[in-house]
This record gives C-alpha cells, structure tokens and sequence, in this order.
C-alpha cells in the first residue's frame, strides 16, 4: 500500500532520523520509512490485530490509546520527528496531541483528509448527506473521525497553539498537484499534508 500522502512525507525525513509513528497500524508507512530513509522507527497503535501485525514483522510497537496522550511514553525531544498520518480527525483532544507530539520530537508531521475538498462540499451542501469518498469511505454512522476540518481550520489551531507551519502539501487522491489546485487548495485537494514545529519567539 501507498497512500497519497507517503512520498511526501518521506521527502521531509532526513535519514537515519529518530520517527514516532502515532496510529500506526500494523506498521506499514514505519516499514516503509525504515526500507526508503533508514530510520529508526517506533510506533503506537491501540487496535490488537495490527499491533500484533507489526510486531511479527519486526517492528518496535507499543500499544496504546492516544486518546490518553503520549507525554507519559517518551520524553522531551525523544525523537526527530512524530508523524500522525490521516489519524488525527479520530482523535477526541486533537489539539493536545498535537502539543504533545512537538513535546517528544523537533518537528511533527501531520497528513488529514480535506473536509473543504469540492465532492465534500456538494455532497454536503448540494446533496444534503454526509460526505462519503475515497479518502472518507465510512458512513456517518460508522466512522472512526469525529473532528473532520479544513485546511483553513487546521492553520488557525496551529496559529491558536502557537505552531509554525513549515511546509504544507496538498494532493488530489491520485498523488497529483495541478494549477487549478495549486491557486484553490482548500477547494481541491483531497488530502493534506503539514510539516510543524513549536514557534520559536
């Protein structure tokens, strides 16, 4: 597997790079990191089955909520980067993960769906019903993201907890930029892709 959102972020990993992987799964984009930029990779993931899927592939999982915060796990600037990738709209305190995470590393690395992308928008506004595509293929009723934002929203919680943005991408669901996309992200890019650090006053 190869979401969007991968070649990305492996371009802003330098190698050999200490990574937390926060919602890992069963390790895939670790293993993918590991094989493409040496890394040393940790991850943490609360679902059995994918933990047990990491740890038989050799990979360095914990298991845990994050719901209940990683602060307890790792210490300050354990790492050189966290990566939350398309996890971060399942999470109840978003906000608080994303100042713990820039806590335990230098820079964080976030990847979410786009909830102001154009098909979203018309289903919502045009259609009446709850978005549902490829990048939000669950139902309302059976979904696991309960805090869905936009670009714009996700750069004013940045601004609000006093994060720098320091790259930001932005992809359609087949890896692609476009100038139509380029001059109206918000409008249509599917996927989001944010490189943060804690400003520096």
């Amino acid at each position: 597997m190869n979401r969007p959102d991968w070649e990305i972020v492996t371009g802003w990993i330098r190698e050999n790079a200490r990574v937390l992987d926060l919602g890992c799964g069963d390790g895939a984009l670790l293993r993918h990191l590991i094989a493409r930029r040496g890394v040393h990779g940790v991850g943490m993931e609360v679902d059995d089955e994918r933990v047990a899927r990491g740890v038989a592939a050799d990979l360095n999982i914990v298991q845990a909520d994050l719901d209940d915060g990683i602060r307890d796990w790792f210490g300050r600037h354990s790492f050189d980067f966290v990566v939350v990738s398309q996890t971060i709209q399942a999470i109840r305190h978003p906000e608080r993960l994303l100042g713990e995470m820039l806590e335990v590393a230098e820079e964080g690395i976030v990847t979410f769906p786009n909830m102001g992308y154009w098909r979203n928008r018309w289903q919502l506004g045009v259609q009446g019903m709850m978005p549902t595509t490829k990048a939000l293929p669950n139902p309302w009723y059976n979904t696991p993201n309960i805090h869905l934002c936009t670009l714009r929203d996700f750069e004013a919680l940045c601004e609000g907890l006093g994060i720098e943005i320091l790259d930001r991408a932005v992809v359609d669901q087949n890896r692609q930029s476009s100038p139509l996309l380029r001059a109206m992200p918000n409008w249509f890019g599917e996927h989001a892709i944010y490189r943060i650090r804690k400003r520096v006053v």
